[in-house]
């Protein structure tokens, strides 16, 4: 099958197109097509897209809408620039969409149909910033291709419905949550999933006997207890703010600083949720950028004290969930680092590292040293009990694969 992977965005239109199928997933040998990115939709936008040899090509576009963006799209990858193979949009066979929130309704990967369109549009206030455009790209692709074309949606939130309740609700009045639905819900379910499957494909390890805490650090970050293959906990929570330190986002806070910063400058709760959300992490503290690869170069070359305290501050709130997991789960038998920051910035991973030999956690300095972007390994000491693994995540083409496996019926576990 030829998937067109499609994550929406406010402005921008993320795409990729995998040819794949059963046999396929089962030797790992998915085809990556072409991918690409559009930004600035809405005007002249700027497009990067890059074929299955690599070549790159960038350029503008003047694009009004969604719609727009996904043709210019659809009249690339059926071009000869762009060396899929594909001569006609009929040759598609599937669209996959990340959709940010399914709520607790939404469990699994789900063909859209009239009935899910209107589930994903109930749970918009639940992801307000996300959701409305998730649903304009599957709008978008009716318009382009009709209803001949399957469209399949896959939940970030769907892989943490198995979260117990311990772990999702909060200790607030319990009619909170009956009334408003207000509990933990969790994100980059997706990427945890695929973590989850690279791992037992490097270790020969069965799904039930997947014990790993999983590290998401990139700009966004998060962490994952998957005990026997499911999610037991995880760091975001009713929105993606809570939780670790991150790029521009503060993670955990005292709610009530809340109040307490918005009598001091004269915000407004929304102006006050803005700052929390973009102009803190690692951008409020070092007050330099967001850019953990900026910021490592800072320390290192002008031993910028800012750049330190933030890159410091980040490793120590990853060590303590990764404290707190240990306790949660009975034990690890490894953590996976995953994420831009996790897959390519070894001076991080060794920090946080840094201090947990006795609860077994050892690395190998060498092994984290030669790491390189886009490999995957272990970095783990000989001897150290639980093993330390980095696994680039591959989001894209675990939608690809729920993607062949809703439209052809096939078993998916999660």
């Amino acid at each position: 099958m030829n998937v067109l992977v499609l994550n929406a965005g406010s402005s921008t239109l993320k795409f990729q197109l995998v040819r794949t199928d059963a046999d396929r997933m089962a030797a790992d040998r998915d085809e990556r097509l072409a991918r690409g990115v559009l930004e600035r939709i809405g005007g002249e936008a700027v497009y990067t897209l890059k074929d299955s040899s690599g070549t790159t090509t960038r350029g503008t576009a003047s694009l009004r809408d969604p719609r727009a963006a996904l043709e210019f799209v659809l009249r690339w990858i059926i071009s000869p620039e762009s060396n899929t193979g594909l001569t006609r949009v009929a040759e598609l066979d599937g669209v996959g969409h990340r959709v940010a929130h399914g709520g607790e309704q939404f469990r699994r990967s789900v063909l859209i149909d009239d009935t899910v369109l209107r589930g994903i549009e109930e749970v918009i206030e639940l992801a307000p910033l996300h959701n409305p455009h998730n649903i304009r790209g599957i709008q978008a692709t009716r318009a382009a291709l009709g209803t001949g074309v399957p469209q399949v949606a896959v939940f970030d939130t769907a892989f943490h419905t198995s979260l117990p309740e311990r772990a999702y609700l909060y200790a607030l009045p319990y009619q909170m949550y009956r009334r408003h639905r207000i509990r933990r819900y969790g994100f980059h379910g997706t990427s945890y999933r695929y973590i989850g499957h690279r791992y037992r494909a490097l270790t020969g390890r069965s799904r039930e006997a997947t014990n790993i805490i999983a590290l998401h650090l990139g700009n966004g970050c998060s962490a994952c207890a998957i005990k026997e293959g499911i999610s037991i906990d995880t760091s975001m929570g009713f929105t993606p703010l809570e939780g670790l330190v991150m790029g521009t986002r503060s993670g955990d806070l005292d709610p009530a600083i809340v109040d307490f910063i918005g009598g001091k400058e004269g915000l407004s709760p929304a102006e006050v949720e803005n700052m929390l959300n973009k102009q803190s992490g690692l951008l409020g503290i070092s007050g330099l950028t967001n850019d953990m690869r900026e910021l490592l170069a800072e320390a290192d070359e002008h031993d910028d004290r800012r750049a330190w305290l933030a890159i410091e501050l980040f490793a120590y709130r990853v060590r303590k969930y990764i404290g707190s997991y240990l306790a949660a789960m009975d034990g690890t038998d490894a953590i996976c680092f995953s994420g831009g920051v996790g897959e390519n910035a070894a001076p991080v991973r060794a920090m946080i590292c840094e201090g947990l030999r006795w609860m077994g956690i050892e690395l190998d300095p060498r092994r984290n040293e030669e790491m390189v972007r886009g490999r995957e390994g272990r970095i783990s000491a000989d001897g150290s009990r639980v093993e330390v693994w980095v696994v680039p995540t591959d989001e894209e083409l675990l939608i690809a694969r729920d993607t062949v496996r809703v439209v052809q019926g096939l078993e998916s576990r999660y």
